[in-house]
C-alpha cells in the first residue's frame, strides 16, 4: 500500500563558493532543507568523509643493507626512525578503477637510488632525496614530490622498495597484513584518510514567507589525495549505500505530495525572471556591451553560463563579473545554474525562452 506524505523542501543544486575555493579546500552550500535536516545530513556527511574515504599510503619500506628501523645508515644524516617519520607524510594519489584487475592490491614501487659525486657536489656536500626520487614516474601520482625523505653526504647506490596499499582511516603497523613480506622489510603506520578537516554550519534560510528552513554549509579540506568535490561525492554514495540496507524493512511505499500548484507558480515566476532581456536590468554600459558581444540576450542565457567561461569573453573582466553576480544575487539567481527542471539546456535556451514569450503573448491576446 502506498502512503502519501506531504512535500519536503529540498535543494535543487549544490553551490560551490568560488570566491573561497582553493586547490584542496572548498565550501559547499545547499538550501533549503526542512528544519533539522541540515544537522542530520551535515553531521552524517562529515563523519563519513573523516572516517570512510579511501586513499593510497605507504605501508612498508625496504632499503638495501638496512635490517631494522633503529639503524643509522652510512653516508645518510638521518637515521631510519627519522626516515620512517618522513615517509608517513608521503601523499600518493590513485583512484582505482574496476577496469583495472587487482587495482586495490598492495603494489611495490622500486627504485635504484644512485647518488653520484657530482650530485653531492652540486648540493654543496649533500644531496636531498625527495619523494619524487623514490615514487616519481610510478603508477601513483605524487602529490608532494618535494617532500624530504633523507639527506645523503656520500656517494651511494641502494635499492629502495616502497609498498603502497589503499585503505581507510589510520592503521598502525601491527595491523598491516603483508603476505609477501621480505627479510629486512620495515612495516610502518599508515594514515589513509585523505580528508583533513570537515566543518559544517546550519543557518536559517527563507522559503516564501517562512524563514526557519535550513541552509547547510560544508567546508571540506583534503590533503590532495582526493579533491574536496570528490570527497563529498564519495561520502554521499557511501551514505546512500548504507541507507539502502534499511529499505529492506519497507512495509509501505511512500509517495510525496509534489505541490503541483505551488510548483507551477514558482515555475512561472522563475520563467518571468529568465525571460528578461539583459537591457531590462540595471547593468553598466561596459557589462551590457560585453554580453551583447557574446550574443547573450536574456537572463536565462546568462545564468546557464559557468563563471569560468564568462571570463573568456572579450573585454570581460573581474569588475564586470562581480557586478553581474551581485545583480543576479538580488534576483535570487546565480551563474552556472542547472535549469534542467525547466527543460532548459545551453543548447536549447534561446528556443525555450522564445517559446515561453510566444505563449505569454498569446495568452495576453486571449
Amino acid at each position: 500500500m502506498a502512503v502519501v506524505y506531504g512535500m519536503f523542501e529540498l535543494p535543487n543544486k549544490i553551490k560551490v563558493d568560488e570566491s573561497e575555493k582553493k586547490e584542496n579546500y572548498a565550501r559547499f552550500i545547499a538550501e533549503p532543507f526542512e528544519r533539522g535536516f541540515g544537522h542530520t545530513i551535515g553531521n552524517a556527511l562529515r563523519r563519513i568523509m573523516l572516517a570512510a574515504l579511501e586513499a593510497p599510503a605507504i605501508i612498508s619500506v625496504h632499503i638495501e643493507g638496512v635490517p631494522h628501523e633503529y639503524m643509522a645508515i652510512d653516508g645518510v644524516i638521518e637515521d631510519m626512525t627519522h626516515i620512517i617519520l618522513n615517509l608517513k607524510n608521503a601523499l600518493l594519489r590513485k583512484l582505482p578503477s574496476d577496469e583495472e584487475i587487482g587495482s586495490k592490491e598492495c603494489r611495490t614501487v622500486s627504485r635504484i637510488l644512485d647518488v653520484t659525486p657530482d650530485m653531492i657536489e652540486k648540493g654543496n656536500g649533500q644531496y636531498v632525496v625527495t619523494l619524487r626520487d623514490l615514487a616519481g614516474n610510478s603508477q601513483y601520482e605524487v602529490v608532494n614530490p618535494d617532500l624530504k625523505i633523507f639527506t645523503v653526504t656520500k656517494p651511494m647506490t641502494r635499492k629502495v622498495d616502497l609498498k603502497v596499499a589503499i585503505g581507510r582511516g589510520y592503521v598502525p603497523s601491527e595491523r598491516h597484513v603483508i603476505l609477501d613480506k621480505v627479510a629486512d622489510e620495515i612495516i610502518i603506520d599508515s594514515a589513509f584518510s585523505p580528508v583533513r578537516l570537515v566543518n559544517y554550519y546550519v543557518e536559517n534560510t527563507r522559503v516564501g514567507q517562512d524563514t526557519d528552513y535550513d541552509r547547510l554549509i560544508l567546508e571540506v579540506t583534503t590533503d590532495g589525495r582526493v579533491k574536496p568535490e570528490e570527497a563529498l561525492t564519495f561520502a554521499t554514495q557511501i551514505g546512500v549505500l548504507h541507507f539502502q540496507i534499511f529499505d529492506q524493512l519497507k512495509m509501505h511505499t511512500l509517495t510525496f505530495d509534489k505541490g503541483e500548484s505551488e510548483i507551477n507558480t514558482d515555475r512561472d515566476a522563475m520563467m518571468q525572471k529568465l525571460s528578461l532581456k539583459i537591457n531590462e536590468i540595471e547593468l553598466s554600459v561596459r557589462s551590457t556591451n560585453c554580453l551583447a558581444g557574446a550574443s547573450i540576450e536574456t537572463i536565462a542565457e546568462l545564468v546557464i553560463m559557468p563563471e569560468v567561461e564568462m571570463l573568456k569573453f572579450r573585454n570581460f573582466g573581474k569588475k564586470s563579473l562581480n557586478e553581474i553576480k551581485s545583480k543576479l544575487e538580488e534576483m535570487g539567481l546565480s551563474l552556472g545554474m542547472d535549469l534542467a527542471k525547466l527543460g532548459i539546456t545551453r543548447e536549447n535556451v534561446k528556443e525555450v525562452i522564445q517559446e515561453y514569450l510566444n505563449q505569454k503573448a498569446g495568452a495576453e491576446v486571449l
